[in-house]
C-alpha cells in the first residue's frame, strides 16, 4: 500500500505516546506511522496491541542518542513529520542522574532534530512541558520567561533551545508544545495517579511529600491527544503551545478523592490514610498556564475531571497486572507531567 504521509513518534510506547500512536494509527489509514521507543522501564508495547496489527503501523526498537539509527531510519523511512515524544521525565530521579536527562533530553533531542533537518521533514513537532516555567502563582503563556528549577526541566528547557534554534538558524519547521500532568489509563506506576491508586489496592496508604500547599492542573489523557492532533491539523509552524485545563486540585484533596474512590471510607476516616513523607530537594507548588492561543485554534477539554478520574480509577482496578512485577512502594512519587 502505498501511504500518504509517514510519520515518525519517539517515545511511542510510553503513556502519552501510545495513545497518541493510536489515534494516528486509527485516525489516518492512510498514513504509516512509526513507532521508535527503546522500551525504557515506563514504556510497554502491551500500550499497542489494539494497533500492532495494522497494516499502517511499524514499530522500531532503538536509542534517539544512537546517531547512526536515527540517521539509518530518517534515510530509509521517507518521512514527513515527527513527534518527539521521547524524554527522561522523572523529577526525582532526575536529581541523582542529572547527565542521563541531559543525554537523553538535550543530545538525543540534537540527534533528531540533525537527522530530521537534514531529511528535510515537513514538521517537526517538540513535545515539552510546564514545568520550564518553574512555579508561578498567576497564569503564564506562551511567551513568559522559562525559569526551570530541576534538572528534568532544565533538560527540556535547553532542548527546546535546540528546537528553537533550527528555526531561527534555518528556518525549520518547529511546533513545541507544553502541557500540564497529563493523567489516564496505562500511565506508569511512579506518577502520582497510579501510584497512589495501586497503593490504596493494596491497602496502604497514600505518601504526600513534605507539607507545602502544593497542586497540579490535571488533564485527561483523551483531551491531549486531541490537542496533539489539533496542534498538527492546524498549528502554525515556529509557534508554541500550551496545552492545559483550568481544573487544579492539591495533593492532599487528591489522594482523599481516590481514598474514597478506591476504599469507600467515610470522610472522617480520609485522613487516615495518608501518610507525610520527606520532600524532594526543589518543589514548585503549581504550574497555571494561560491556553487562549490553542483555544483559538478550536481546542479546549472536554472530558471533566469526574469523569476522567473514574475512567482511570475503573481501568486500574480492571488491569491490576497490566505492570507486571512492579511495586508502586519502590517508585519514587512525582507530580510532574508524563512526556511519553
Amino acid at each position: 500500500m502505498d501511504f500518504v504521509k509517514t510519520v515518525l513518534v519517539t517515545g511511542g510506547a510510553g503513556f502519552i505516546g501510545s495513545h497518541f500512536v493510536c489515534s494516528l494509527v486509527n485516525r489516518h489509514p492512510d498514513w504509516r506511522i512509526i513507532n521508535f521507543d527503546n522500551l525504557d522501564y515506563c514504556s510497554n508495547l502491551r500500550n499497542l496491541e489494539s494497533v500492532e496489527e495494522n497494516e499502517n503501523y511499524t514499530f522500531i526498537r532503538g536509542d534517539i542518542c544512537n546517531p547512526r539509527l536515527v540517521n539509518h531510519i530518517f534515510a530509509t523511512e521517507s518521512i514527513d513529520i515527527v513527534f518527539h515524544f521521547a524524554a527522561q521525565t522523572h523529577v526525582e530521579t532526575s536529581f541523582v542522574w542529572p547527565s542521563r536527562y541531559h543525554m537523553v533530553n538535550v543530545e538525543g533531542t540534537r540527534v533528531l532534530l540533525k537527522a530530521a533537518f537534514e531529511a528535510k521533514v515537513e514538521k517537526f513537532i517538540y513535545i515539552s512541558t510546564d514545568e520550564v516555567y518553574g512555579e508561578s502563582l498567576y497564569k503564564v503563556n506562551e511567551t513568559s520567561p522559562r525559569r526551570p528549577n530541576n534538572p528534568y526541566s532544565v533538560s527540556k528547557a535547553a532542548a527546546e533551545c535546540l528546537v528553537l534554534s533550527y528555526r531561527e538558524r534555518h528556518k525549520f519547521p518547529v511546533i513545541i508544545t507544553r502541557s500540564n500532568n497529563v493523567y489516564g489509563p496505562r500511565q506508569y506506576l511512579e506518577k502520582v495517579i497510579p501510584k497512589f491508586v495501586s497503593f490504596l489496592q493494596l491497602n496502604k496508604k497514600c505518601t504526600i511529600q513534605g507539607t507545602s500547599p502544593q497542586s497540579r492542573h490535571f488533564l485527561y489523557v483523551d483531551d491531549a491527544i486531541e490537542a496533539f492532533h489539533t496542534i498538527l491539523e492546524r498549528g502554525t509552524v515556529g509557534e508554541t503551545y500550551n496545552i492545559g485545563t483550568d481544573f487544579e486540585i492539591s495533593i492532599i484533596q487528591l489522594a482523599r478523592e481516590l481514598i474514597k474512590m478506591v476504599r469507600h471510607v467515610p470522610d472522617a476516616e480520609l485522613d487516615d490514610w495518608l501518610e507525610f513523607v520527606p520532600d524532594r530537594p526543589v518543589v514548585d507548588l503549581r504550574y497555571p498556564v494561560n491556553c487562549e492561543k490553542l483555544w483559538r485554534l478550536g481546542w479546549k477539554p472536554a472530558v471533566s475531571w469526574a469523569e476522567g478520574i473514574r475512567r482511570t480509577v475503573k481501568w486500574y482496578q480492571e488491569n491490576p497486572d497490566f505492570w507486571p512485577d512492579v511495586k508502586p512502594e519502590d517508585q519514587p512519587i512525582t507530580f510532574e507531567p508524563d512526556n511519553q
